[in-house]
């Protein structure tokens, strides 16, 4: 994995994407390194990371062993890493979903059906790499139109890098619209630092698989055969929510790769997957 003669220390390293704030994330996961070094018995480090792609490639390089990764990042990388395997998911990640967003003065308003009119603003997505701030947004756009976001957005469209930036963007009406994944949204609305008549769902997309723990194979050869399978016990066995509140999830179930097959596909189809 690594380069360099000299044996690593043995530290479980992991990340996540900074689908929010960075230097917050940090701070948010200092109780889950804590809980997971003590049951584990394995010192255990939080590696923040610069980028969604960022991620996958300390994953691929073996830098951390294990990485919360969005539907789209975990597929990257797992197909980076023979061996590499999804081992928790949220209770919500199996039936995840977008909302598009529009700020008020657009005039939008929220319906069931695919909302055309956004062709006519200009439109952020999240991270490139996002599961939920792209792929599967531009995956919608592409089934209910036929068009690519190069052919169907007239005024253009950018990528804000995280979910939060787009919802101020949006609120801002710097971008008229916007997608963004519904947990981030829902959940500034609630803390009131969204205003939801300003800046308004106007579509829910389908659901799909998205958010999950993915574990790298040098975790076997670091600190023993079973350990992956003791590491996802030990995630899933976590029952205090505050653990858990940087991914934010209430709960964590098993996963495997299959599950995410469809993902791939979209990927593979859209180009983002090799």
């Amino acid at each position: 994995a690594g380069c360099g003669g000299k044996e690593p220390e043995k530290v479980l390293r992991y990340t996540a994407i900074p689908d929010q704030n960075t230097t917050e994330l940090a701070q948010r996961f200092a109780p889950l390194t804590d809980h997971l070094s003590k049951v584990l018995g394995v010192a255990v480090e939080y590696v923040p990371s610069r980028d969604y792609q960022a991620s996958v490639e300390m994953f691929r390089a073996g830098d951390i062993q294990l990485a919360w990764f969005g539907g789209l990042t975990g597929v990257q990388a797992r197909a980076a890493v023979s061996g590499a395997r999804a081992i928790a998911q949220g209770e919500v990640d199996p039936q995840y979903y977008s909302y598009i967003i529009a700020n008020q003065e657009t005039g939008l308003q929220y319906g069931e059906s695919f909302p055309e009119g956004i062709a006519d603003f200009a439109f952020t997505f999240g991270s490139e790499s996002s599961t939920s701030g792209r792929l599967m947004p531009e995956f919608f756009i592409k089934e209910n139109t036929g068009k690519n976001p190069t052919d169907f957005f007239s005024k253009g469209f950018s990528f804000s890098g995280s979910h939060d930036k787009t919802i101020a963007l949006v609120e801002s009406g710097r971008f008229p619209c916007g997608v963004v994944n519904y947990k981030v949204y829902d959940k500034r609305v609630a803390e009131g630092k969204t205003d939801p008549d300003v800046c308004r769902v106007i579509w829910k997309t389908p659901v799909y698989a998205d958010y999950n723990f993915s574990a790298h194979p040098d975790l076997e050869k670091l600190f023993g055969a079973g350990f992956t399978d003791k590491l996802q016990a030990a995630l899933i066995g976590i029952s205090d929510e505050n653990l858990l509140s940087a991914l934010p999830r209430k709960k964590l179930v098993p996963a495997k790769n299959e599950e995410f097959e469809g993902i791939a596909a979209v990927a593979r189809q859209l180009g983002m997957l090799r």
